[in-house]
Parts: structure tokens; C-alpha cells; sequence
């Protein structure tokens, strides 16, 4: 029989780097789970990608076990490594803090793509350099059409 789920957590950790201080700890001991347990897993599961700040949403069932599913880093992140900054602008309107190109753009929304609710790569594309855009990063260039 399928175990009965009894909520979820989603939590963003840097990769490999997951301790049972705060946020992980209150938020996974209040809910009953079993912290270091948690954090061994994570840990291993993230090594490959140590330092990114990671999303994970963790599943928890009512015989108090679990299950976690790694995201790829949030957008907005990536369009800040790619950029070089060390963060957005205060205001996006005026100030600009930095410039990406297309492919960049292009680079983040393919292996962003599966975390999107969007079909094709151009649409992902767009997001992407709205995120850029809403952050005060330019995108250099035009739109690149494929007919």
C-alpha cells in the first residue's frame, strides 16, 4: 500500500552544504524528520554542484520517512553568475548593472527548461531575459528568430 503523504517543504540550500542549523533543522525537526538523516542524503546527492543555492522540495509522509527532489538553481541566480554581479539592481528602470548576450540567455533556459512551464526554448528564452530585464542585466543584441 502507498504510504499516506502528510505535507511538503520546499527549502533552497546551497549544494553539499546542508547542516542542521537554521532553516533546515526548525523547519524539518518541527515537522518530525529525521534532520541528519536528511542532510546526509542532500549532501551526496549535491556534491557535483557545491556552493549553488539549490531548491529542493521535500516530501513527508505520516510514518514520519520522506523523499526530496533537487531543482536546478533559481533564474535569477544563473543570470547573476553569467552576468558577474553580485546582485541586482536597486532600480531595474534606471540603473543597469550588468550585460548578458542571447546566448547566455539561451545557455540558462535550456538547462533551466524542465523547472518552466513553457514548451519551447524561445519562450523559455524570454522568461529568462525578463528575469534579466526585472533585474537591471541588459541583454545584448537582438532576438534571435528561427525560420
Amino acid at each position: 500500500m502507498a504510504k499516506e503523504i502528510a505535507g511538503q517543504i520546499k527549502l533552497q540550500i546551497k549544494g553539499g552544504a546542508a547542516n542542521p542549523s537554521p532553516p533546515v533543522g526548525p523547519a524539518l525537526g518541527s515537522k518530525g524528520i529525521n534532520i541528519m538523516e536528511f542532510c546526509k542524503q542532500f549532501n551526496a546527492r549535491t556534491q557535483d554542484k557545491a556552493g549553488k543555492i539549490l531548491p529542493v522540495v521535500i516530501t513527508y509522509y505520516s510514518d514520519k520517512s520522506f523523499d526530496f527532489v533537487v531543482k536546478t538553481p533559481p533564474v535569477a541566480i544563473q543570470v547573476m553568475e553569467a552576468a558577474k554581479v553580485k546582485g541586482g539592481s536597486a532600480e531595474p528602470n534606471r540603473k543597469k548593472v550588468g550585460e548578458i548576450t542571447w546566448d547566455q540567455v539561451k545557455a540558462i533556459a535550456e538547462d533551466k527548461m524542465v523547472d518552466l512551464n513553457c514548451f519551447t526554448v524561445e519562450s523559455a528564452m524570454r522568461m529568462v531575459a525578463g528575469t534579466a530585464r526585472s533585474m537591471g542585466i541588459t541583454v545584448k543584441g537582438e532576438f534571435p528568430v528561427n525560420n
